[in-house]
């Protein structure tokens, strides 16, 4: 098949899955045709003859600079993009933008359009899609594309509660490559502050659904206890508030700040225990990753974690908030090592069962088929 691609270049689990999802249908064959704003990060340090990556162009105008057209200009490259391929599949990742200009890139294209196919992810279908100004609006790109998939059963429930839609959703979940996320791979070798400290890490955009205070006041109940050291991955507007409840509690020597990864594998293999502890996610790949690389999880219920973590089998859910029971957990976790080993060997293990790469991509590639009438 020849599949176009779109989604955000960014650092997230949108593009990540994405772009991932593109690596692994090339393999299979097919030839891929990513179309975005910019290079997705995930693309920038490989190459695959059978995957092409097309820029957006802006355009130049003073009108522009304060009221960019973007879905216009990213409508014309698809349309573009799917002549000159014979695109037999547009899989746009989010609701908006992408699935509103691979609609407008099927009207212009008129019987040879692509299938249209949109995956929500997440903050399209809880933050995005249902503000009241965009909710008309991304109900109608999901009634209209050709096919929808969500990435959890949780996410499936939210779309059908917030929009009502016309049309059956898919659940495709997230998935992993086993080659990438396994606890071999210890290239990195995150800095001990003395000897036998317990590494606890999180992940994230750092904005405010991730309940940063929440993860420091959990890393703080921990290292009051036994030696322990937070290592905070990413970068969002919550950094400047965990900055000031690290210097307030006295904890500066005992957290680093690592920034935005490409690869976070080397830095999970590393680490003993992954906090995540949002009010809510989609799916939880972050969770998902951890645990591939036998890094057990304190997460939270009611949400995407639960269909990844095993509550009492890889790691601990807690409703969120909840702070007390999560630091308890997580000491009876890093205080006994069968326990420890137990959940770890758990959580590589049941995520190779039910997430690994080969297990989910040929269930896109039978979706593209059946949208397809193949």
């Amino acid at each position: 098949m020849n599949i176009g691609i779109t989604c955000y270049p960014t650092f997230g689990g949108s593009g990540t899955v994405a772009t991932n999802l593109g690596h692994h249908l090339a393999k299979r064959g097919h030839n891929i045709h990513f179309v975005s704003s910019a290079l997705p990060y995930k693309l920038k340090y490989t190459y695959n003859e059978r995957i092409r990556f097309h820029e957006v162009e802006q355009v130049n105008y003073p009108l522009f600079i304060d009221n960019s057209p973007y879905v216009l200009l990213l409508a014309s490259k698809m349309a573009e993009v799917a002549a000159d391929a014979k695109l037999d599949i547009m899989h746009v990742h989010y609701a908006i933008p992408h699935a509103v200009a691979a609609l407008l890139c099927g009207q212009m294209m008129g019987k040879k359009r692509p299938k249209i196919v949109t995956t929500l992810h997440g903050t399209d279908v809880t933050l995005i899609g249902s503000l009241a100004s965009l909710k008309g609006m991304t109900k109608f790109s999901i009634d209209n594309s050709d096919g929808v998939t969500v990435v959890s059963e949780y996410l499936l429930r939210k779309t059908i509660e917030v929009f009502d839609p016309e049309r059956e959703i898919k659940v495709i979940t997230n998935f992993f490559d086993p080659a990438d996320f396994n606890r071999d791979k210890k290239e990195a070798n995150l800095r001990p502050g003395v000897k036998g400290e317990k590494k606890i890490i999180h992940i994230s955009n750092f904005r405010k659904v991730k309940r940063i205070p929440d993860v420091i006041e959990i890393f703080r109940i921990i290292s009051s206890n036994i030696p322990a050291r937070l290592y905070l991955v990413g970068e969002g507007p919550e950094t400047c508030v965990a900055r000031e409840i690290i210097r307030k509690h006295s904890l500066t020597d005992k957290v680093e700040f690592l920034g935005p990864l490409y690869d976070i594998a080397p830095v999970l293999s590393n680490a003993d225990l992954l906090l995540q502890v949002s009010d809510h996610e989609s799916f939880g790949l972050t969770s998902l990753e951890a645990l591939a690389c036998g890094v057990p999880v304190i997460g939270t219920s009611g949400s995407g974690i639960s269909e990844v973590v095993d509550d009492g089998q890889n790691g601990f859910l807690s409703t969120p908030g909840d702070t007390v029971k999560m630091g308890a957990d997580a000491l009876k976790l890093l205080s006994d090592t069968a326990l420890w080993s137990s959940f770890s060997a758990n959580g590589a293990e049941s995520t190779i069962k039910r997430f690994a790469a080969d297990k989910i991509i040929g269930k896109y590639e039978s979706f593209y088929n059946d949208i397809l009438g193949r």
